[in-house]
């Protein structure tokens, strides 16, 4: 059973089910911030929880396929070498899990930021899309839109 498991879940449909499995946490924080539901499984541990198994399962197979994660460190020697690392599927993939994961964890923080200043949720809707599509951005707009709330600036909050 592992085996087909194994079988099933290769780099191409783990990365397929990645991209669909963050969509339902995504369409709950962005649609129903304010719901149950989502407060129970997307701003909970719970996809941080389930993301993570995914990636220590990334890891388990990257490994047994004789993956070199020593050469990840290359990464640091110039965009050259990243370039190189983006080349290799199992980097890839372990990479747009942490992306996925770290974004998704930004959506949360948000929306629990959000309720506690009582932001309202149409302001909270772009930044949110903006911060699943392209993560630093959207939070930053994330943060002009709290300043008028907060009515503060502060650089560590």
């Amino acid at each position: 059973m592992i085996e087909q498991i194994y079988t099933f879940f290769n780099i191409e449909m783990t990365y397929l089910w990645l991209n669909l499995g963050v969509l339902p946490f995504w369409f709950l924080l962005i649609f129903f911030p304010n719901s149950r539901i989502s407060k129970f499984f997307v701003i909970s541990i719970f996809p941080i929880f389930i993301l993570s198994l995914i990636y220590a399962y990334l890891l388990y197979i990257s490994f047994s396929d004789g993956y070199d994660f020593l050469q990840n460190f290359k990464l640091y020697l110039g965009l050259n070498e990243l370039s190189k690392l983006f080349e290799k599927h199992n980097f890839l993939i372990i990479f747009w899990t942490h992306f996925l994961t770290i974004n998704l964890f930004c959506g949360a923080w948000i929306v629990k930021d959000s309720q506690i200043f009582n932001i309202n949720k149409f302001l909270v809707f772009l930044p949110l899309v903006i911060t699943y599509l392209i993560g630093p951005i959207g939070l930053f707009f994330y943060w002009l839109i709290r300043i008028f709330y907060a009515k503060k600036i502060t650089i560590y909050d």
